[in-house]
């Protein structure tokens, strides 16, 4: 006989192999709703924390110059893509007229904290300070459909577009203050210049139809309003000595400047409002404010004070911008610094002066050596700004 023993085992050692776990039961319906409500609100939570994105817009064309390539423009939606595709030479004139409209809207706000600067290398062009629909939104969006009114229209009546000439509508006979004149030479085309201005620019915000779009829309009407409100008349006198006993006349662009310093006008006098519940209209912002016109510019949001650089804001401050000692406008310190004070550098500037002229022919000058005092805005003391943005 042969006895096998077999080993006890102690209570406490493992066995060689664990037994599978029972099966879960299956969770509710309830608990399966609860966590998907839970999982979208998280998920609506970080889309309202993350930073709003700023769109591209056609303003960067200005920025391309000759090199105009339809698809490579960031931020046109289809109907400016199709409009740029099918008028190359147009669009050459839409980047003249936003070089120029930037300039003109530095111009107007040269001795203001904002100063419309322009970023480089970026899309935006102005970055984040267009998300806030404030006056200086309304005053960009006014001047840039201003400025491709007056560019196109003038190409047209140049002849550099194959698409457009002289106005067509001004022939025959009219009559001013003066007395009858006949049509004649080549009268602006202002009617193109605002056709395709409109068709171009206001693309993007009849797509949205949002209340913005509204705001958008309204000041780029008022943009291309205001440089047909310049359209000047000029003359021709024909007859015997200068007696202008005939006169042919022509309808003329006046110098973009005249549009711009309507606009900043416009800009003082700019009204704050609120959209209706149809989103088809406005209405003041608080009662007892007035109504918006067809001529006002209009905005929703006030603006910032743009005194410290707020990245979120699209501020860049004032630190290092020059300002005057003695004035007391904006372009005073006192303003312009935003009470932080300014720093004051001597500076020596060489100048051309007492130029006379000498048979033949040359224009000889002196160097002239003026010492004067520069003022310039102190940056913040506190180094929180810097945190905070």
């Amino acid at each position: 006989w042969v006895v096998r023993r077999t080993p006890r085992s102690s209570p406490s050692a493992r066995p060689r192999s664990c037994p599978a776990p029972a099966p879960r039961p299956a969770a509710p319906d309830g608990s399966r709703a609860a966590a998907r409500l839970s999982l979208a609100c998280l998920l609506l939570l970080l889309l309202l924390t993350l930073p709003a994105r700023v769109d591209t817009s056609w303003w960067y064309i200005g920025a391309l110059g000759a090199r105009v390539i339809c698809n490579n423009i960031p931020g046109l939606v289809s109907r400016q893509r199709q409009l740029c595709q099918r008028y190359p030479d147009i669009m050459r004139s839409v980047g003249e007229g936003a070089r120029e409209w930037i300039r003109e809207c530095q111009h107007q706000f040269r001795h203001h904290r904002w100063n419309c600067t322009t970023l480089d290398r970026d899309h935006t062009v102005f970055g984040r300070v267009m998300l806030r629909s404030s006056r200086e939104a309304a005053f960009v969006y006014a001047i840039s459909s201003a400025g491709v009114v007056h560019a196109i229209t003038r190409a047209c009546s140049q002849g550099e577009l194959s698409v457009c000439s002289c106005d067509p509508y001004t022939r025959g006979r009219h009559h001013d203050q003066r007395g009858d004149f006949d049509w004649g030479g080549c009268s602006d085309n202002i009617h193109y210049g605002v056709r395709f201005a409109k068709a171009f620019v206001d693309a993007k915000e009849k797509r949205l139809k949002d209340a913005r779009a509204l705001m958008n829309l309204h000041n780029n009407r008022c943009g291309r309003t205001a440089v047909r409100r310049f359209l000047k008349l000029e003359c021709k006198c024909h007859g015997v000595s200068g007696s202008c006993t005939l006169r042919t006349c022509w309808r003329a662009l006046s110098d973009f400047r005249r549009t711009g310093d309507y606009l900043r006008r416009r800009y003082d006098g700019a009204v704050q409002v609120t959209a209706t519940q149809d989103g088809a209209n406005f209405t003041a912002a608080r009662q007892g404010y007035r109504r918006a016109t067809r001529t006002d510019l209009v905005y929703f949001d006030n603006s910032p004070d743009y005194c410290v650089l707020d990245k979120a804001a699209g501020s860049l401050g004032t630190a290092g911008r020059v300002c005057s000692k003695t004035s007391k406008g904006t372009d005073g310190c006192e303003i312009m610094c935003c009470g932080r004070g300014y720093d004051t550098t001597r500076v020596t500037r060489v100048t051309q002066c007492e130029c006379k002229f000498h048979w033949c022919c040359a224009v000889r000058c002196k160097e002239c050596r003026n010492t004067v005092d520069v003022h310039t805005c102190k940056a913040p003391k506190k180094a929180e700004w810097l945190d905070q943005t």
